[in-house]
C-alpha cells in the first residue's frame, strides 16, 4: 500500500495526481482507465477540500491510501477524512435527462465517479470519512 498524506487544499491537487498517476502507470494501467481514475480522483479529493470541513474545526488534512490488486488486476484507492459525516452515495443521481439549466446543481461529479469505477463505498469511523474506490485494470 502507498500512502499520500497532505493538507486538504486544492492547491495539492497536481501533487495527489501525480501520486496516483504514477503508481497507475508502474503497474501497467491503459491510459484509458487512468483518465477514468483521474476524473474520479479529482472530484473526490476536490469535494474533501471544498466540502469536507466546512462544518469542523479539524485541521484540514486529505489521506489517500492506494493499493494494487491482482485478483482481479485493479488500484484501490481510498479517500480519508476527518471533516464532518457525509456519505455522497446517499445523494439521489441527477436527472442526466434534463438539460444543463432546468438540472440542480451538484451531484454530477459523484454520479461519474459511480459511473466509471467498478466499485465505490463510504464508511464513517473512528472520527473518518472513508470513500473508497475500485478500478479493474
Amino acid at each position: 500500500m502507498k500512502v499520500l498524506e497532505t493538507d486538504a487544499s486544492v492547491d495539492r491537487l497536481s501533487e495527489v495526481l501525480e501520486f496516483v498517476n504514477s503508481t497507475l502507470e508502474e503497474n501497467g494501467c491503459s491510459m484509458k482507465v487512468q483518465t477514468q481514475v483521474e476524473v474520479a480522483v479529482e472530484e473526490l479529493y476536490v469535494n474533501i477540500c471544498l466540502y469536507a470541513y466546512r462544518k469542523s474545526p479539524n485541521k484540514k488534512m486529505a489521506r489517500l491510501e492506494l493499493t494494487i490488486d491482482d485478483n482481479p488486476r485493479g488500484m484501490i484507492l481510498s479517500f480519508i477524512d476527518c471533516g464532518s459525516p457525509f456519505d455522497p452515495l446517499l445523494r439521489k443521481d441527477p436527472d442526466i435527462k434534463l438539460s444543463a439549466e432546468d438540472r440542480k446543481i451538484g451531484g454530477l461529479g459523484i454520479y461519474i465517479v459511480k459511473k466509471t469505477m467498478d466499485d465505490v463505498n463510504y464508511r464513517y469511523e473512528d472520527g473518518k470519512n472513508i470513500l473508497t474506490i475500485r478500478k479493474n485494470f
